[in-house]
């Protein structure tokens, strides 16, 4: 029997060992601070949260904004750029990425606890006031819903709102392409309240309010980033006044792809009309295919220049360019219709003495 017990301890015993140290050496690597498990009691801060939500929600009327008949709601508004591009200068509109982040003081959310704060999710956007802002000058506006809806709702014991959220906007910018394409732009993000005038809502600006993401993710193919710069005026119309809030952002274009794809072949291509002019004059196949052929390569390339714009009516500093390259290429041509003209039309001097000795 001693003899079946001692062979259970050598076999089982050195398993159990091992188990142990496994289970140690996991710990160890999930654990690595403190080991210590401890129970907290109930919910202690769960409980008084969803007290405070519920005496806060209680009474509470969204529809009515804070201080209605009493004092204007201030709307401190701070704006971080994700992304800005691409910008189409046919449909003359830009693509913008930010987290929109406005902030105002509700006293009917103040509470005496604990917590400073309550960091809520989406679900308690609906139950509370929040102001109707809108972007003016967007086209189209989407709000990011993966994996959840990207929004943040906190409120402190003071009564004070945070409320932010991520927005993807196609926003108007009206291009002025007279100088393309050495063109600088400035273009604006609009946005106001739709329904409350200056006298129940004032937006501002903080200081430091707008901040910018690393560029290197922009997709500004032909823009340079030059900066931006935020304003606030009056906005008068037939239902009041409103607070009307924009940011500009600055850029400028970048010559390079319009030097390879326009200027550096017009250039070649009107040199390349010039060695006509060291062809012989009886040469008359080579000068005049030489020619016709730049002035039709001038005229494909004057479409083309055109393609990336859209039909204004206005020239541009290309259209010029081009155009001038164009009247190059077209009297080089004439130069040797003209040439050929007045050398065919004189006489030899020998056929006109013979003509006039004739009785």
């Amino acid at each position: 029997m001693s003899g079946k017990v001692l062979l259970f301890y050598l076999t089982v015993c050195p398993a159990l060992q091992i188990s142990t140290e496994s289970t140690e050496e996991y710990d160890d690597d999930y654990v690595s601070v403190n080991k210590t498990w401890v129970l907290a009691p109930k919910a202690t801060h769960e409980t008084d949260a969803t007290q405070i939500l519920n005496s806060l929600l209680k009474n509470y009327d969204n529809k009515l904004r804070p201080d209605i008949g009493i004092k204007p709601t201030f709307i401190d508004v701070d704006i971080y750029v994700n992304s800005i591009g691409p910008v189409s200068v046919i449909q003359m509109e830009y693509t913008i990425d930010i987290f929109f982040a406005q902030t105002w003081y509700d006293r009917r959310l103040r509470f005496n606890s604990s917590l400073k704060a309550l960091t809520l999710n989406s679900n308690m956007v609906s139950r509370i006031w929040i102001p109707d802002t809108f972007f003016r000058n967007s086209k189209r506006a989407d709000s990011h819903w993966i994996t959840t809806p990207n929004q943040l709702l906190r409120i402190w014991n003071d009564g004070k709102v945070l409320y932010t959220l991520r927005l993807t906007i196609e926003a108007e910018c009206q291009l002025q392409l007279q100088n393309f394409p050495m063109d600088k732009h400035s273009c604006p993000l609009v946005f106001s309240s739709y329904g409350y005038p200056r006298e129940e809502i004032m937006y501002r600006w903080r200081r430091y309010s707008i901040d910018v993401a690393d560029q290197r993710s922009w997709r500004l193919y032909q823009f340079d980033f030059k900066g931006l710069r935020n304003t606030s005026e009056v906005l008068s119309t037939g239902a009041g006044d409103y607070m009307v809030m924009t940011v500009y952002f600055d850029l400028s274009r970048r010559m390079g792809y319009f030097a390879i794809q326009t200027y550096i072949p017009c250039i070649l291509t009107v040199v390349l009309s010039w060695v006509s002019f060291w062809i012989k004059r009886d040469s008359t196949p080579a000068r005049t295919s030489l020619g016709i052929t730049t002035v039709l390569t001038m005229t494909t390339l004057s479409t083309i220049s055109r393609k990336h714009l859209p039909r204004v009516s206005y020239i541009t500093a290309m259209d010029l360019f081009v155009s001038v390259c164009f009247i190059f290429t077209f009297a080089a041509l004439m130069e040797y219709a003209t040439l050929n003209y007045l050398v065919g039309n004189k006489k030899p001097p020998a056929e006109e003495s013979k003509k006039s000795k004739t009785p």
